[in-house]
C-alpha cells in the first residue's frame, strides 16, 4: 500500500526544555506518525502533534495517511513508522495476534506513549432521509464504516449486528464517505472518531444532518458486548445537536516503536503533554490529552521514555512489568 506523507520539514533549533542538554547522538533525524484517512480526527490531531514535535525538537517529521489504528500498530511494530495512534481495542487484538493485517503476528514492539482522547461511536444521516434513530435505519441500508481496518470498521459493523441492523458495508476515507452521504450514495455513516469529526462539521455547513444517539437500551447492549465506556457527545460539539447525545467510547493512545531511544521519546512526550492549551489549538479532542489520563492504558506496555516522563511529572504508578524491557 502506498501512503501519502504529510511532512513538515523544520530546521528550527530545539526549543523544548526536555530536549536541551540531552545526548541526541542516537536520535533519528526524521520521523513519521501513522494517523488515518484525511477528514478524520486522527489525521488532524496526528499531523498536528507530529509537526509540533518536529518544530520543538528540531527534526523533520509529520503525519502519514494510513488505514488507521490496526495498520498503525503494524507500522509501529515493524518500525516503518516511529510513532502512531491507536485505540485500546485494536491494540489488544494486535498484541494477541489477531490483527487482520498480519494474522498470527503478536505486535509487541508497539509501546504506549501518551493518552490522547476518547473515541465516541456515533451515527450520522441526512435529515432528508428521515433516519432519526438506529431503529429507523432500513434493512439493506448502505453504511459507510470508514477505512478498512480502522477502529470504526473493526467494531461498528459488530455493533450494528448486535443492535439488529441489516446493512451493506462500505469503506473509504471519512471525507469521501461524507461526500457519498451528501450525494445520496450512502444512507448512513457510522463514525468512530474523536469529536468534532471534521467530515461531520463540514457536512453541517453544507446540508442538514441528523446526529443519531443510542437509546439507553442500545447503549447497555454495547457496554455489555464491547470494550467501550459510557460517553456523551456534548451539545456544543456540533451546531446540529440541541442536547448531549448518548454514545459509547474507546480510549486512544499515541504509540512508539519500543526500540526508539528513551531520551527521544521522553522529549517528544514532554512537547505534547506539557502544554495542553497548545494541543487544544490543534484539535478540540486534545482537551482529554492530560497527564492524569495515563491510567487509561491497561493494554500496552509503556515505552521506557514515556514511563519515565509520567512518573516524574504525573506521579504515575506504572508497575515495572508494564514497562517495556523490564
Amino acid at each position: 500500500m502506498k501512503f501519502t506523507a504529510i511532512l513538515a520539514a523544520s530546521t528550527i533549533l530545539a526549543g523544548a526544555a526536555a530536549a536541551q542538554d540531552v545526548d541526541k547522538s542516537d536520535w533519528p533525524s526524521s520521523f513519521t506518525v501513522g494517523t488515518a484517512s484525511q477528514g478524520g480526527t486522527y489525521f488532524a490531531y496526528g499531523s498536528g502533534w507530529a509537526n509540533l514535535v518536529a518544530k520543538e525538537l528540531g527534526l523533520t517529521g509529520g503525519g502519514e495517511v494510513t488505514g488507521g489504528p490496526m495498520q498503525n500498530m503494524a507500522l509501529v511494530h515493524t518500525g516503518e513508522a516511529a510513532f502512531g495512534m491507536t485505540t485500546m481495542g485494536p491494540a489488544a487484538e494486535s498484541l494477541a495476534g489477531t490483527n487482520p493485517i498480519a494474522p498470527g503476528l503478536e505486535m509487541t514492539q508497539a509501546c504506549a506513549m501518551f493518552p490522547m482522547y476518547q473515541t465516541p461511536f456515533s451515527v450520522t444521516a441526512l435529515a432528508s432521509s428521515g433516519i432519526e434513530t438506529v431503529a429507523d435505519i432500513p434493512a439493506g441500508a448502505k453504511i459507510g464504516f470508514g477505512p478498512a481496518g480502522s477502529t470504526s470498521d473493526t467494531y461498528f459493523p459488530r455493533m450494528m449486528d448486535t443492535l439488529g441492523v441489516e446493512y451493506e458495508r462500505r469503506n473509504g476515507g471519512w471525507t469521501d464517505l461524507g461526500g457519498q452521504l451528501q450525494d445520496g450514495l450512502l444512507d448512513v455513516i457510522a463514525f468512530a472518531a474523536g469529536v468534532p469529526v471534521p467530515a461531520v462539521s463540514q457536512l453541517e455547513v453544507q446540508t442538514d444532518v441528523n446526529i443519531i444517539e443510542f437509546t439507553e437500551e442500545e447503549q447497555a447492549k454495547l457496554l455489555e458486548e464491547f470494550p467501550v465506556s459510557q460517553f456523551d457527545i456534548a451539545s456544543s460539539t456540533y451546531t446540529t445537536l440541541e442536547a448531549d447525545a448518548r454514545s459509547v467510547s474507546m480510549w486512544n493512545f499515541a504509540i512508539a516503536n519500543c526500540d526508539l531511544p528513551e531520551s527521544f521519546v521522553k522529549a517528544a512526550v514532554d512537547v505534547v503533554m506539557s502544554d495542553n492549551e497548545r494541543m487544544k489549538g490543534i484539535h478540540k479532542a486534545a482537551a482529554s490529552s492530560l497527564p492524569e489520563n495515563w491510567d487509561k492504558n491497561k493494554v500496552l506496555k509503556w515505552h521506557p521514555g514515556a514511563a519515565a516522563w509520567f512518573k516524574e511529572n504525573a506521579d504515575a504508578d506504572i508497575s515495572d512489568d508494564m514497562i517495556y524491557g523490564n
